[in-house]
């Protein structure tokens, strides 16, 4: 028996002034998978998210349960049940 991951998906402040994306929970056991079922309903924000190779934009950044996404091209990293993600823009300043 396959166990459903459903990850609550938040998209941060400054993201949301740019493209609609409000908080969604969605089913998939990685990044990748649980990034596709968002951008199934908001192609939009995967254009923002993700380069023309499918890799995170290096202006972004995405958490998984507190800790940073290490895999920025293959998006494999795993997502457990009841996981938190949340995408953001990557700030620099100085």
């Amino acid at each position: 028996m396959i166990k459903c991951r459903m990850a609550k998906v938040y998209f941060t402040s400054n993201l949301r002034r740019h493209v609609d994306c409000p908080t969604v929970v969605v089913v998939g056991k990685n990044v990748r998978e649980i990034l596709a079922e968002v951008f199934k309903v908001n192609t939009r924000l995967e254009t923002y998210v993700l380069d023309d190779q499918r890799a995170v934009r290096k202006h972004m950044r995405i958490l998984v349960d507190g800790v940073a996404v290490k895999d920025l091209t293959g998006l494999t990293d795993t997502v457990h049940s009841k996981s938190e993600v949340w995408v953001m823009q990557a700030l620099s300043g100085g």
